[in-house]
């Protein structure tokens, strides 16, 4: 059985920002589609939720790359995985405990 995949508050002001950024550079079709694609890939985590890289430094926190720009934040939980960050252009991961 697939797990559920939350969204932290952090995870969705990540999400927005990203968004926001992007479109102001660019083109908000693009942002929108580029935020779309970056939900699908948190999604993807519920069918294998232990991919991904652990973080010793932050207990049972796990990383994962998209697109070699973004590094999405993610706790497995029973039957959950929360996606605590998503973090653009090398910005350093930090989450709460």
């Amino acid at each position: 059985m697939p797990y559920r995949v939350v969204y932290s508050r952090a995870a969705q002001t990540d999400l927005a920002e990203l968004e926001r950024y992007i479109a102001g550079r660019g083109s908000p079709r693009s942002a929108a589609s580029y935020v779309e694609a970056i939900v699908a890939r948190c999604e993807d985590l519920a069918l294998a939720p232990y991919q991904g890289t652990r973080r010793d430094g932050a207990p049972g926190l796990r990383t994962t790359g998209f697109r070699r720009r973004v590094t999405i934040a993610f706790r497995v939980t029973p039957g959950t995985i929360l996606i605590a960050g998503v973090f653009y252009g090398g910005r350093r991961v930090r989450v709460s405990r």
